[in-house]
């Protein structure tokens, strides 16, 4: 009985997550993922291909979810989009898609697999590709700062339009630090009432500390209301996404509002302070 459970609750879960992935969005999850796409568009550098790292303060903010979404809605778009999972410690874009996570990212930087054997092509659509994590090597960091990881994002380079690598939380190893030099910018998810503040404040001192690009957050599991998708439907708060301040009908600022505001303020403190010094 305890194994039929756990079976059964395996599969629930499976199923709940499709819910939160690619053609599986609802209608205002969907259309807050290509505002995101929008808006990355006009804030990478313009050039042929474009990088994007995925992070996050600490883990369970939904940073692998917004990484194959995003993904997912600039394939949508018509660009020749790869996603790498860098996150080798602990991977999910393989799970997520339904794809082998094996042979991957590691085993080509470990000279272990070609890249036939290690990229795959999306279900979904033929210009998107996928880049496994693979299996879990013993030195993640080594190997994602090595010269053999710059070299294959230069090669993937010619190939694609939008590179997305999902990312370690920067908080919890240096595997996201390593590799930020060589993105056109980072995004940081934040997982409403989730992320502790001192976490995200060190997540950004970090940051701006390797002088990387810092595109801004994004918000998940925030409260939405109806708005101006009332006509389409109900749609539930946990697969809601913020990018923007909200009022209450009193005029008094939300709770999601305060947090944004106090996102917009660490962005602030840790790129304009000149201070050196640890939060």
């Amino acid at each position: 009985m305890a194994e039929k459970k756990r079976q059964n609750n395996r599969r629930q879960k499976a199923a709940e997550q499709q819910t939160m992935l690619c053609d599986g969005l609802s209608f205002a999850a969907a259309e807050a993922y290509k505002l995101l796409r929008t808006n990355l568009m006009f804030s990478l550098p313009d050039k042929p291909c474009r990088i994007l790292g995925v992070t996050s303060s600490v883990r369970g903010e939904g940073k692998s979810t917004t990484s194959v979404n995003l993904a997912y809605t600039f394939a949508q778009a018509g660009k020749r989009t790869l996603l790498i999972d860098a996150d080798m410690r602990l991977p999910s874009v393989a799970s997520k898609l339904n794809i082998a996570g094996a042979p991957g990212l590691s085993n080509m930087l470990a000279g272990l697999s070609s890249e036939g054997e290690s990229l795959q092509r999306s279900t979904y659509f033929d210009n998107w590709y996928i880049l496994p994590a693979g299996d879990i090597p013993p030195n993640p960091s080594e190997l994602l700062g090595s010269e053999r990881m710059h070299t294959l994002l230069q090669h993937y380079e010619e190939l694609f339009d939008f590179i997305i690598v999902d990312l370690p939380p920067v908080n919890i190893v240096a595997d996201a630090l390593v590799i930020s030099s060589w993105t056109d910018g980072l995004v940081a998810v934040v997982r409403q009432n989730y992320s502790d503040r001192k976490a995200l404040s060190a997540c950004m001192y970090q940051v701006r500390q390797l002088g990387a690009k810092f595109l801004g957050f994004v918000m998940t599991d925030a409260a939405v209301g109806e708005g101006s998708y009332k006509r389409y439907g109900k749609y539930g708060h946990r697969y809601g996404y913020d990018y923007g301040y909200g009022y209450d009908d009193s005029g008094k600022q939300s709770r999601s509002s305060k947090d944004r505001a106090f996102m917009e303020a660490t962005v602030e403190k840790h790129e304009d302070s000149g201070s050196d010094s640890e939060p």
